[in-house]
């Protein structure tokens, strides 16, 4: 596995107007006066892999905070505002400059900069070839689109500022609608950066099967079909599919194949970190716990329940609520976690399917994830409504506590108390995240 040595210009986190990095010697990284006038390849290349390195950071405030206001999972911590805040107890609301934002906020646009920075090199330097120079901004534009999303996701309806490049001169927040665009348009100019292209940097062993332009266009097309479902573009979704890794030919003896796509990875070396979601079996505190509905609503002999939820010894409770189950998603503190895999393209091939009408084709892709769980086919009517019932079934189970359920309830109007378990009277149910406090002053 690769190791990641963060570098000195990581350290600026939080992406604020004010920001501003220092010039300082950092023997494993880039001095960052040299980076912007003439890079060598060996900077670029630090660039690249501390890119690759802080699309971790924040991974695990957005899943765990957006987890909580779906109520697909608890927070069971030292931290009140977990089970307050993100559950609207006794009419709390959203704080807009607290960790349950700024984390991911900041840290997404952390990544933005630090994609922004490698462009900017890449115009001042001729240390590298065109096809090369194309290979890292192909890259740098793919990574900055996925952070950005991130964003996004969070943010909903407030929608996100893309135009970062210059600190002084900060574009508009774009509505929603016109962020989903501006992300495509960004995908699909890092896509044809990355035809015909020459990857001068290596990527970490989380991109092996996508560490050449060619197979990491296919992860780009996968994120871009991501993004255009979450902005209810379904048409699109279906043409990026065309070009991404996904895979349909699987049955009982291929199911592996639903588990193929990039990772982040994570180790316990120097300048490195272990992965943010996995707890210590049974532990009392700081776990993350599965709703009870979530267990309740399972289909016998559904194998993903086992894989992904840990009955606890002893159940637990905190400021109202219960749980029998933890979080099981993750072996050890270096197990990898994905950032897209065939399992998600099969899920949005379906969800493009059906909403375009194409039912039966809807109708053999949710097969091929209920098999693969262990399930029969689908049985049930074969109509728009009811397969989204089904769709969202599905999806709730095979991208628990990754990120999704928020945003997948929320673009079918169902982000309220009809869909969702309230286990506390009177809690609050939130759409989406305010903008942070600092990008309004």
């Amino acid at each position: 596995m690769k190791t990641f040595s963060f570098l000195s210009l990581l350290a600026c986190l939080a992406f604020l107007p004010a920001c501003s990095i220092d010039e300082q010697f950092d023997p494993n990284g880039p001095i960052i006066g040299s980076v912007l006038t003439d890079a060598s390849e060996t900077e670029l290349s630090l660039l690249a892999t501390g890119i690759e390195a802080s699309i971790r950071n924040g991974y695990a405030g957005y899943v765990t905070a957006s987890g909580s206001i779906a109520r697909e999972l608890y927070i069971f911590d030292a931290d009140p505002r977990n089970t307050e805040d993100l559950l609207g107890k006794d009419d709390n609301v959203l704080d807009n400059n607290t960790f349950y934002i700024t984390g991911p906020f900041n840290s997404s646009y952390a990544t933005v900069k630090n994609a922004n920075i490698l462009l900017q090199a890449l115009d001042n330097t001729n240390s590298v070839s065109e096809a090369e120079k194309d290979g890292y901004r192909g890259f740098a534009n793919t990574m900055k689109a996925l952070a950005l999303s991130r964003v996004l996701d969070m943010l909903g309806e407030n929608g996100v500022r893309v135009d970062v490049a210059d600190p002084e001169n900060l574009g508009p927040f774009l509505s929603q609608e016109e962020g989903y665009a501006a992300i495509l348009s960004l995908l699909d100019e890092a896509y044809g950066q990355l035809q015909g292209s020459e990857f001068a940097f290596t990527l970490s062993s989380g991109f092996a099967g996508f560490n050449t332009p060619t197979t990491f266009s296919e992860f780009n097309r996968a994120i871009a079909a991501r993004v255009a479902i979450h902005g209810e573009g379904y048409q699109d979704a279906l043409t990026y599919l065309d070009d991404s890794f996904l895979n349909l030919e699987i049955d009982s003896n291929s199911t592996d194949l639903l588990y193929a796509g990039p990772e982040m990875v994570f180790g316990t070396g120097p300048g490195d970190f272990i992965n943010p979601l996995f707890k210590t079996p049974g532990q009392s505190g700081d776990q993350i716990i599965v709703n009870p509905q979530i267990i309740a609503d399972t289909t016998m002999g559904d194998l993903r329940v086992d894989a992904k939820f840990r009955r606890r010894v002893q159940s637990t409770s905190q400021d109202g609520l219960n749980g029998n189950y933890e979080i099981a998603l993750y072996e050890t503190a270096t197990s990898p976690i994905d950032i897209i895999r065939n399992e998600e393209l099969v899920l949005i091939y379906a969800e493009a399917n059906l909403n375009l009408g194409n039912l039966e084709e809807a109708v053999d892709a949710l097969n091929i994830i209920r098999n693969a769980a262990g399930l029969d086919d689908y049985d049930g009517p074969v109509e728009q409504s009811a397969l989204i019932d089904e769709m969202l079934y599905q999806r709730q189970y095979s991208l628990w506590g990754e990120g999704h359920r928020m945003f997948d309830l929320r673009r079918y109007d169902r982000l309220n108390d009809q869909y969702l378990p309230i286990d506390r009277a009177g809690d609050d149910i939130f759409t989406q995240f305010p903008i942070p406090l600092s990008e309004n002053a």
